[in-house]
């Protein structure tokens, strides 16, 4: 009889460049199985907008999973005691997961997979959702990099990402030990979904799945790649690849994504390309430093990376901290973020680097409670490029832009959003006004306000900061570290 093997799926929701999936299905019959079991991620369980994205996951990776003869099995957790019990079931001898790397997941595989060769059974794991693992970058002097530039040029001059293989033609699926019938769950019970009707705008604007991000990239590649690197930061235009939250969920591999792009480019190696190509692999490698930068240095979850920001002197505003996170700071470009945020479940890049200044510089409210909001309200939340961008913006990570650098939202949404075009989408109470001025309503005279049906401090409110005054506080908070 041939080696049965459980394949525990986590965030590799693929079938595609999937090396458990593939090592599973040379050895012989395969369980493939997700365990439910938000718990053991504490204290950054799902949040509720990566659950909701999660469910319509499950629901297409079981049908790929059929497709190709084999069932998905879906359990909550405990994760080991789960592993064991499926096992058990089937005759399990080997099992096969792909890894991930957030500190609270790296301690407790290391603890399963003990148990499992203590039990008499073969886990093996993989690198299914990075180019190269965190272990093998590393500084001539063997330490991890806390500069991205640095670690982008290692990375270029290591031989290319392995090539990237395709699904299994068939799968042969596992027999029940007795022939007794398996149990799963529904998907439904999972209560992935939320009890109240918020994710409309989310279903209009996403497909989750396997398919759904492979045609994503194909569409990128054709119509978007080229223009990248002009276009990437005009959160009124298409300029973005849209591909995170199936990089997060493991829907599309980064190695898929690399080779793409290089074809797209002409197949030269990325340490050749110039132009928007190399622009947007770099990203990738900024995905690839996040997850290096939590993996070496797993505290920055919750505290700064450097460790005299653990001193700075944050200020508690739960009433800015609140109209930051509905959109109602009077700043247009800051609130049509906010606001995208909570429709789509995403928002652009450019616009998240303005909205984290306001939070930890205008309004000089922790890192941590942005860091917080983003988790639970982005479809494409990860742990290890939310905490990368946080500690960015607040000028307390590796590589961090200085804290005295401090975005004007005024001049930012005129630069990136110059019609206006963004904000009349997500801002619809100011659609009536001119490009010249929607950027700053709180300047118009009173009789063009009218004309546009806006009345300031009512229809749309007032800025909740003067800038020019929050920045000379900002600054006066940065120099306390100096001085002590």
């Amino acid at each position: 009889m041939p080696p049965v093997t459980l394949v525990w799926f986590r965030r590799d929701l693929r079938l595609d460049d999937n090396p458990a999936l593939a090592a599973a299905a040379a050895r012989g019959p395969v369980v493939p199985l997700f365990i439910w079991a938000p718990e053991e991620e504490h204290p950054w369980e799902p949040g509720a907008a990566s659950r909701w994205w999660l469910h319509a996951s499950l629901g297409r990776l079981s049908e790929s999973l059929a497709a190709k003869g084999t069932p998905l099995v879906i359990r909550r957790g405990p994760s080991l005691d789960t592993l064991r019990s499926v096992a058990e079931e089937y005759g399990v001898t080997h099992i096969s997961w792909n890894r991930c790397y957030e500190p609270a997941i790296v301690a407790r595989d290391t603890k399963i997979k003990q148990a499992l060769q203590a039990d008499g059974l073969e886990p093996e794991s993989f690198n299914g959702g990075l180019l190269f693992e965190p272990l093998h970058v590393k500084t001539k002097q063997g330490s991890p990099y806390q500069v991205f530039t640095p670690f982008w040029k290692a990375l270029l001059q290591r031989d290319e990402p392995d090539t990237p293989r395709a699904a299994p033609k068939k799968l042969t699926p596992a027999v029940a030990v007795g022939r007794r019938k398996p149990t799963s769950l529904a998907i439904d019970t999972l209560g992935l979904l939320p009890t109240i009707d918020w994710d409309a705008q989310m279903r209009a604007t996403w497909t989750p799945g396997e398919a759904a991000g492979s045609t994503v990239l194909k569409g990128f590649l054709k119509a978007g790649l080229h223009d990248y690197g002009d276009e990437r930061d005009r959160p009124d235009h298409l300029g973005t690849s849209r591909l995170s939250p199936y990089l997060h969920f493991g829907e599309i591999s980064p190695r898929r994504v690399w080779h793409a792009a290089r074809e797209a480019a002409g197949g030269r190696p990325v340490a050749q390309l110039t132009g928007s190509a190399e622009v947007f692999l770099r990203e990738i490698g900024w995905r690839e430093f996040a997850s290096h930068l939590l993996f070496h240095f797993p505290h920055t979850t919750d505290a700064p990376l450097r460790e005299n920001y653990a001193r700075f002197p944050w200020v508690r505003d739960p009433v800015g901290l609140r109209d930051w996170q509905r959109g109602q700071t009077g700043f247009p470009v800051v609130d049509a973020g906010m606001r995208q945020l909570w429709q789509t479940g995403w928002m652009h890049n450019r616009v998240r680097m303005i909205v984290a200044s306001f939070l930890v510089k205008d309004l000089r409210v922790s890192w941590h409670a942005g860091a917080k909001w983003f988790w639970d309200t982005l479809v494409d939340a990860d742990l290890a490029a939310n905490t990368l961008g946080w500690q960015w913006a607040a000028g307390c990570g590796a590589d961090a832009a200085p804290y005295f650098r401090i975005f004007n939202p005024t001049s930012q949404g005129k630069k990136f959003d110059p019609d206006g075009s963004y904000v009349r989408q997500y801002v619809p109470e100011l659609a009536k006004l001119p490009a010249s001025v929607i950027h700053q309503p709180e300047v118009v005279a009173g009789s063009q306000l009218a004309t546009a049906g806006i009345t300031i401090g009512t229809t749309y409110p007032e800025p909740i900061v003067d800038h020019s005054e929050a920045r000379k506080a900002a600054l006066a908070a940065l120099a306390t570290l100096k001085q002590s």
